[in-house]
């Protein structure tokens, strides 16, 4: 019988606390996670594992012992080292790093100067050795120690945009994410580097950047300089989407929809509705990006839009444990 997969998280924001979340509603033993490092208090790390504005109750059983935790009965040594080079990782396979700073080659190194045999980075960082998105460039990953897994909004889009240059050829492409707000932006107005991130994310739609548009030219560079895209941030707290049209070479005739419904049955990440959803409905979805099909429209015989929701912590999430 294989052996669990030992984990370390460091960091539990929105991701790590999303990744701890479904390898406890798991049926298998396959994950093991045996530390955990967060500059937060023990009390506040158990109560933001246990309640969840959007996901809900925890879904399994967590006890203190101490200063550590207790996960369906397994215990999770709980440090918290600002540097995560002074916390004892030996025996760990893979550190998941997700305190969104390593963005820097000695933060990045850090979980293997503590003991870790390999560290996958939750965003895009110019550390990383390689940077992977699952059905787009799967083939890269190689034996890299340091990953990174990309963005939320690049696993939605580059799979996507993978399988489309396969069938139909992409001569040129603009992506818009409608994308949820996150905690870089401020409840109430307050000074930000973007000075439209600056406004309260409840309260506007806000136009601003998306890292998917050169991580896309890394991930998927025969497509380099062919991708454009842009960002919405609006006021909902969970699940984003992408609207994408693309300039093909040649569109097929007959019924593009079932062909994009096939696209995504032989992806391992992608997903397709045929329901009229909004947002909320593809809360918790796994998929990297659930097609919307009754939203495609052929424009000519070359162009081609396509809308795609994805739970960018869930799917994200998912992604990072599939990636490990």
């Amino acid at each position: 019988m294989t052996r669990p997969v030992t984990l370390a998280i460091n960091g539990l924001g929105r991701i790590g606390r999303t990744v701890l979340r479904q390898i406890a509603a798991r049926d298998d033993d396959v994950f093991h996670v045996v530390a955990v490092n967060d500059i937060a208090d023990i009390g506040m790390i158990e109560y933001l594992l246990r309640f969840d504005s959007v996901f809900g109750p925890f879904p399994g059983r967590i006890d203190r012992q101490g200063d550590d935790l207790a996960v369906n009965g397994r215990t999770i040594r709980v440090s918290r080292e600002p540097d995560l080079s002074a916390v004892d990782l030996r025996g760990v396979d893979v550190l998941l790093e997700c305190t969104g700073k390593a963005q820097t080659r000695d933060w990045a190194l850090r979980g293997l100067s503590a003991g870790a045999a390999s560290v996958l980075i939750s965003g895009p960082s110019p550390a990383a050795e390689v940077t992977v998105v699952l059905g787009a460039n799967d083939e890269r990953l190689g034996g890299a120690r340091i990953v990174s897994n990309a963005s939320c909004t690049t696993n939605a889009l580059a799979p996507l945009l993978a399988a489309l240059d396969a069938a139909w050829g992409v001569e040129t492409a603009h992506m818009t994410t409608i994308h949820c707000y996150t905690g870089s932006q401020p409840t109430i107005d307050a000074p930000r580097d973007d000075a439209a991130r600056s406004r309260a994310a409840a309260l506007s739609m806000v136009p601003t950047t998306t890292s998917a548009t050169k991580l896309i030219d890394a991930v998927l560079p025969h497509l380099a300089g062919r991708i454009s895209g842009a960002a919405v941030r609006v006021p909902v707290a969970s699940v984003s989407a992408i609207d994408l049209v693309v300039q093909a070479r040649a569109l097929p005739e007959g019924d593009l929809t079932g062909a994009l419904r096939a696209m995504a049955e032989a992806s391992p990440v992608m997903g397709w509705t045929d329901w009229p959803n909004v947002s909320s409905d593809l809360r918790a979805r796994p998929e990297s990006v659930v097609l919307a099909l009754p939203e495609t429209e052929r424009i000519g015989a070359h162009q081609l839009r396509v809308f795609g929701w994805y739970d960018n912590e869930w799917g994200f999430s998912a992604r990072m444990l599939d990636m490990v």
